[in-house]
């Protein structure tokens, strides 16, 4: 009975060392800042709030999930800000985010590859982020085409690209 006991204290231990070097991370503060590529327009947004749980250790067990507030677009004009935040563009009274969730979270050479799925407005569709690794700081980007989601700010689909930047400092 006490080797018993005896085992059940080791494996125990060994269990809650483990968790003591777990390599987890969570992202404590975020930029995103984006170019609209044909029209030259720069901006940012803001109001960040995630839930992602990133585990250093085992990249593929790790969930990015975030979103931010669809009416903090800022463009450094304000009657430009007003019309995408009309809803003619990101219709930000109906649809006040914008989300993203990972679905695949891998390694592929130095960088970090995170596939998910982003919504804007109504319309959800698979993404891929990539991301370069510093110790503190993700440095991601991706490049999307606005008139997939809705947002039509030129008549042709290669006209609406949109590159985006995110920069995570990690806990």
């Amino acid at each position: 009975m006490k080797s018993l006991s005896t085992l059940f204290m080791f494996v125990g231990l060994i269990l809650a060392s483990n968790g003591l070097y777990a390599q987890k991370v969570a992202i404590k503060k975020a930029e995103i800042s984006f170019v609209f590529v044909s029209k030259d327009v720069k901006g940012t947004f803001s109001g960040f709030e995630s839930a992602s749980e990133i585990d250093l250790d085992n990249l593929e067990d790790s969930v990015f999930q975030g979103s931010v507030r669809s009416k903090t677009i800022d463009t450094n004009n304000g009657l430009r800000n007003w019309s995408l935040r009309s809803g003619k563009y990101f219709d930000v009274d109906d649809h006040p985010k914008i989300q993203f969730q990972s679905t695949k979270v891998y390694l592929e050479g130095e960088h970090v590859k995170v596939t998910g799925n982003l919504t804007i407005k109504e319309t959800t569709k698979p993404i891929t982020i990539t991301f370069k690794r510093t110790e503190n700081k993700w440095v991601g980007t991706t490049s999307l085409y606005s008139i997939d989601y809705g947002i039509k700010i030129k008549k042709k689909r290669e006209d609406n690209l949109v590159k985006v930047k995110m920069v995570f400092e990690m806990d």
